[in-house]
């Protein structure tokens, strides 16, 4: 279920049988010159209604498309919000669905979100918040290479200009990280990619979805547990 979908009769009877509020979380920044730059939010979101398609109960709320994205100054198209303001705007809005709903997960799919969506859970369950962050974890490369470019193909092939893919930067990101946190991705990749998005395919994003719905299913049904 979509909560923009229901009438407020409809979400109060969902929330008093127990529904949980799913929030997607990505952003909107640069992915190369192949990729959306709503590919983070298209994965969250993507995500978060897998989880409700196989829960009932599960009510998605409307993504958040904006993030943490400065290490992506630079790029067109990348928007970015910063750490505090993400921070303020989730905790505000976990305070606020939480009046509605006992229990919220937070989907999060920009690596660059960690710091201020754990600081926003963190805040939210010191004030007795029933609150779940979960982000996706996979072993590929780190930015809109690879594995990105998979996901997206398996998501929406129509979204990819495959035709526009290039390999970037492929050393290892522990590698990257002094020059990242200096200069930012443009000072390591000149056309945004951290990997190589040249082979990726939609049968591998569609696998890899699999694999990672299953793992938020499992820590959703675990933690409610």
């Amino acid at each position: 279920m979509e909560l923009t979908d229901l009438t407020t009769p409809q979400v109060a009877a969902a929330a008093a049988a127990g529904a949980i509020l799913v929030v997607p979380i990505g952003s909107t920044e640069q992915h190369g010159p192949h990729l959306p730059v709503g590919t983070d939010t298209d994965i969250a979101r993507a995500l978060s209604r897998e989880l409700a398609r196989r829960r009932p109960g599960t009510i998605v709320a409307p993504a958040v498309p904006y993030g943490s994205s400065g290490e992506h100054a630079g790029f067109a198209g990348t928007v970015s919000i910063g750490q505090a303001a993400l921070t303020t705007l989730l905790v505000e809005l976990g305070r606020s669905a939480t009046e509605t709903f006992e229990r919220l997960v937070f989907v999060s799919a920009h690596g660059g979100n960690a710091a201020p969506v754990t600081q926003a859970v963190a805040t939210l369950r010191a004030e007795s918040r029933a609150v779940l962050l979960w982000a996706p974890r996979w072993a590929g490369d780190a930015h809109a290479g690879r594995t990105e470019t998979a996901l997206q193909l398996g998501l929406d092939p129509a979204r990819v200009d495959l035709a526009a893919a290039e390999p970037g930067n492929a050393r290892p990101l522990a590698e990257l990280l002094p020059a990242l946190r200096a200069g930012g991705v443009r000072a390591v990749s000149p056309n945004g990619v951290l990997g190589d998005p040249t082979g990726a395919s939609a049968a591998e994003g569609a696998a890899l979805l699999v694999t990672l719905a299953d793992d938020l299913e499992r820590a959703v049904r675990e933690w409610s547990a």
